[in-house]
């Protein structure tokens, strides 16, 4: 497969059956310093990335968010959290850190693994934050399951479509 950028990004889709085949700290390492070098509103990155290799740990965690009950078979999983004492210009830190997952979802791809982008949602942050000891001014935003495919995903198909594109101004189609 061809490595390139727009390849990558072209062909990256949701993966969530993985093998059990354990990921090298350096491929965290570079999967999480894409992650740090997405943009963000003045370069605040305002973020803090929480990674789970931890069977038990990822478990308990798919008991608290039931919508990535997937994790549990993942070899590992990063959540992206916001810090709101980082921030520049408040509120920022969801744009930065979904910034942050996209360019870790692709650098995940990249690597010849798969991922999928779990959301957080408010009710659970508080078992969230106890299950993994997060301050409050760390404010879940993703969870990212990965590791190594248990069956290829098909080809991906392009999902350009020109009735979504308007020039200079919306127009009905």
């Amino acid at each position: 497969m061809e490595n390139t950028i727009l390849n990558v990004i072209n062909t990256r889709r949701s993966v969530r059956k993985f093998t059990n085949k354990t990921i090298s700290e350096t491929d965290i390492k570079e999967i999480l310093e894409a992650g740090m070098n997405a943009p963000s509103a003045g370069n605040e990155q305002a973020w803090h990335f929480i990674v789970m290799t931890d069977k038990s740990v990822m478990e308990e965690y798919s008991k608290l968010n039931k919508n990535v009950a997937y994790l549990k078979s993942a070899a590992a999983a990063i959540l992206v959290c916001g810090n709101t004492k980082l921030e520049k210009y408040a509120g920022y830190h969801f744009h930065d850190c979904c910034a942050a997952t996209e360019n870790i979802l692709l650098a995940i791809h990249a690597k010849g693994m798969g991922g999928v982008w779990g959301a957080v949602f408010p009710n659970t942050f508080d078992g969230i934050r106890g299950l993994l000891n997060l301050p409050e001014n760390l404010i879940p935003v993703s969870v990212i399951p990965f590791g190594y495919f248990e069956e290829k995903t098909q080809d991906a198909e392009s999902r350009y479509d020109k009735q979504k594109v308007h020039w200079n101004k919306f127009q009905n189609s």
